[in-house]
């Protein structure tokens, strides 16, 4: 096509005489120079900065906010951050170089994204989902936290001490008469309501979905009756709630990495690096107190500084 362009405007050109084919080939030049501009700027992506995603909710919003943190304190890259509604749509973003990177979980990983099952241990999941996505998706993990935010039912104290129950096995037979209460992802995932009662056999009354962070005080306040909640969430501590063992070992070791490109971490090395720093710090303690910090109205940004501040990892 833009040989055929050019031979029309050879043809035009060669027909015209003295100072107007002058004219006529500064105005080709011209447009040609413009489009090619135009053209070559046309989804350039800022090479100075580095896109993180997250999910929404408040761990994700904290984890985010420390990979900014980390980066633009240890290189010479500006950050920008986008929170996305959920694990595909990170997953996906990622995958068609709209962000760098983001915050994934193993057990995510194993279970939502490539639909396994079988129950393996922390190293195992990670190694496993490493090598697939590399394989599969050229993206490859970065160096996980310490801490296992898994997948965990909650009752009220009150409701474990009149019922005497402590595992989810214990809970079946009065789980019919209750309203489960968990987010949105977990209705559907196979790594979430499906699978689990596919493995326990658990039937619940009713079961709502909503927004994680308004979970906790539905439970507390009589509402839902069961929740599915994170296991480092800091209100499962303040609302005195009790966690149920899953003593069946249904849900997978949910640990949390960066996860890039593999170009990506070939091309930005020293942030590979630096994003490399965060590999085995925050226990599932330390991350419980940190989200209650944000959930109670404190800033993520400043809760992520000071708490890299406090684990020596910037100055």
């Amino acid at each position: 096509m833009f040989k055929t362009f050019c031979s029309i405007i050879k043809f035009k050109i060669l027909k015209k005489e003295g100072v107007k084919m002058k004219k006529t080939v500064l105005l080709i030049m011209t447009v040609l120079v413009m489009a090619t501009a135009i053209m070559t700027g046309c989804g350039q992506k800022d090479d100075n900065v580095i896109t993180i995603g997250h999910k929404n909710y408040t761990e994700q919003r904290l984890v985010g906010q420390m990979l900014s943190v980390l980066i633009e304190e240890k290189t010479d890259y500006e950050t920008e951050v986008i929170e996305f509604g959920g694990t595909m749509l990170c997953f996906e973003a990622l995958k068609n170089d709209d962000i760098d990177v983001y915050p994934e979980f193993t057990g995510t990983a194993y279970g939502a994204i490539l639909s396994k099952s079988e129950i393996l241990g922390k190293d195992e999941t990670y190694d496993y989902v490493k090598e697939v996505f590399e394989k599969v998706y050229d993206i490859t993990w970065l160096d996980s936290l310490a801490y296992n935010n898994t997948y965990i039912l909650s009752v009220t104290a009150e409701t474990a001490a009149e019922l005497g129950v402590s595992t989810v096995t214990e809970l079946i037979p009065y789980a019919g008469d209750m309203i489960m209460g968990c987010d949105n992802e977990f209705i559907g995932r196979s790594d979430g309501l499906p699978g689990m009662k596919e493995v326990y056999g658990i039937e619940f009354k009713q079961e709502t979905p909503m927004d994680q962070g308004l979970t906790y005080a539905a439970l507390r306040d009589g509402q839902i009756d069961v929740n599915v909640s994170f296991s480092t969430d800091g209100r499962i501590a303040k609302f005195d709630l009790v966690n149920l063992v899953d003593d069946k070992n249904f849900f997978p070791p949910y640990y949390v990495a960066p996860i890039v490109k593999l170009d990506f971490a070939e091309n930005y090395p020293e942030v590979v690096d630096a994003l490399n720093t965060l590999g085995n710090h925050f226990t599932d303690e330390q991350m419980q107190q940190l989200n209650l910090l944000v959930d109670e109205g404190a800033d993520a940004r400043e809760v992520a500084t000071q708490a890299l501040k406090d684990e020596g990892l910037i100055d």
